[in-house]
């Protein structure tokens, strides 16, 4: 038994709708932009660290790279103790 006549060759009941979502998607495909505010750049320059900050990590990273970089386990114990004393 053929279900299809001769008048419905090729007959896709979908083909405007995907037709639809193709132009749609044609309509759409844009880039995103991201745009700061004149506002959120000067908050940005207030977080930048201060000189003397920067010069003393400057020193450490020198130091951690050319493998001269020491911890001193009792200072860092008796911070510890401190922090967590504060803490209770």
């Amino acid at each position: 038994m053929k279900i299809q006549g001769p008048n419905h060759t090729n007959f896709n009941p979908y083909q405007k709708q995907l037709q639809k979502q193709a132009q749609i998607s044609k309509e759409t495909n844009k880039e995103d932009q991201l745009q700061i505010s004149d506002q959120a750049k000067k908050l940005q320059e207030k977080d930048q660290p201060e000189a003397a900050r920067k010069a003393h990590v400057d020193e450490i990273k020198q130091a951690v790279q050319s493998g001269n970089y020491r911890v001193d386990a009792k200072e860092t114990a008796e911070k510890m103790i401190n922090f967590w004393n504060k803490q209770s």
